[in-house]
C-alpha cells in the first residue's frame, strides 16, 4: 500500500511541555500505519531518553523471542545538537521512498526541533485537557477563560509554515490532540473546548480527540506492544477494545493520505 504522494509524509510530534503523550502518541501512530501497510520510518530526536527508540527495539526483541512477526516501523535516533541538523535532512532524503516518516522531537526548544517543523506535512501537537497545558499556544483570561492572545508556541509554528512554504511550497496541517481527556471535570472540558476552538480559528489548527490516560497504554511498553497487536496480547478484554477504538479514531482524525479505517 502507498500514501502516493511520491516522497515521504513527514508527521512530526511536537510539544515543549513534558508528559504530554508525545512519544506514546508517535509510536502508536507509526505502529498503526504499519499495521495498515504502509512502509513507515520513525526518528527518534530526544536521543537522551530515546522513548520511540526503546519501545520499538522492545517491539523487535519480543517479536524475535516469540517467534511472530509484528508490523513495525523502520527506526534512527539523532542527536539533538547544534550540529545535528544536517543528519535529520540526511535520514528524511534516505526514507523518501517510504510512505510515511514520524518524527518525535524533544521537549524543548533548539535548532533540531525548529528544523523539524519546517519539514512537517502533519504537524502533531498532543497536550493534557489542561489550561496549563493550552498555555503552551494560547493565554486566556483568568475570569472568562477567553483567549487573550497565542502564545509563543503558537508563533514558533507560524514560523516553522512560513519556512515550509518558502522551500517548496507546502502546507503543514496542524493538529492539536487533546490527550487524558477527564470525564469528571465537565466544567474544565467544556471551557477548554471553547478555548481550542476559539484559538484554533485565530491560528489555524484542527482539534482531535487523542490518547485517554489507561493504565494499558505504559504496560505494553516492555514488550512493545499496541492494542493494535491483537494476536500477541493477553487477556483481550471490553475495556482494550475501547482503547484501541480510541487509537484508530486518533489516526483517523489525522485525514493522512491513503488511510482507510
Amino acid at each position: 500500500m502507498t500514501a502516493g504522494a511520491g516522497r515521504a509524509h513527514i508527521i512530526v510530534l511536537g510539544n515543549e511541555k513534558g508528559g504530554s503523550g508525545k512519544s506514546t502518541t508517535a509510536v502508536h501512530v507509526a505502529v498503526a500505519l504499519a499495521h495498515a501497510g504502509f512502509s513507515v520510518g520513525a526518528v527518534d530526536l530526544d536521543a537522551r531518553q530515546a522513548t520511540v527508540a526503546r519501545y520499538l527495539e522492545n517491539r523487535a526483541n519480543f517479536a524475535k523471542k516469540s517467534g511472530i512477526e509484528l508490523p513495525s516501523p523502520q527506526v534512527a535516533v539523532i542527536k539533538d545538537g547544534e550540529g545535528d541538523v544536517d543528519a535529520l535532512t540526511d535520514q528524511l532524503l534516505e526514507w523518501r521512498g517510504l510512505d510515511f516518516v514520524v518524527v518525535d522531537t524533544p521537549g524543548r526548544d533548539s535548532p533540531m526541533a525548529r528544523a523539524a517543523l519546517s519539514k512537517a506535512d502533519t504537524l502533531i501537537t498532543p497536550m493534557n485537557d489542561s489550561f496549563v497545558d493550552f498555555d503552551l499556544i494560547g493565554q486566556v483570561d483568568p475570569d472568562t477563560f477567553k483567549v487573550k492572545r497565542p502564545s509563543f508556541y503558537s508563533e514558533l509554528i507560524w514560523d516553522a509554515r512560513k519556512a515550509r512554504g518558502r522551500v517548496d511550497g507546502g502546507t503543514v496541517d496542524w493538529v492539536v490532540l487533546r490527550n487524558r481527556l477527564s470525564s469528571l471535570d465537565a466544567r474544565n472540558m467544556r471551557r477548554m473546548a471553547s478555548a481550542l476552538a476559539e484559538l484554533s480559528k485565530r491560528v489555524g489548527f484542527r482539534v482531535a480527540p487523542g490518547l485517554s490516560e489507561r493504565v494499558i497504554f505504559r504496560e505494553l511498553f516492555p514488550r512493545g506492544l499496541t492494542l493494535l497487536d491483537v494476536g500477541a496480547l493477553e487477556d483481550f478484554s471490553l475495556s482494550h477494545v475501547a482503547a484501541r477504538a480510541e487509537l484508530r479514531a486518533l489516526v483517523g482524525a489525522l485525514k493522512l493520505p491513503g488511510w482507510a479505517e
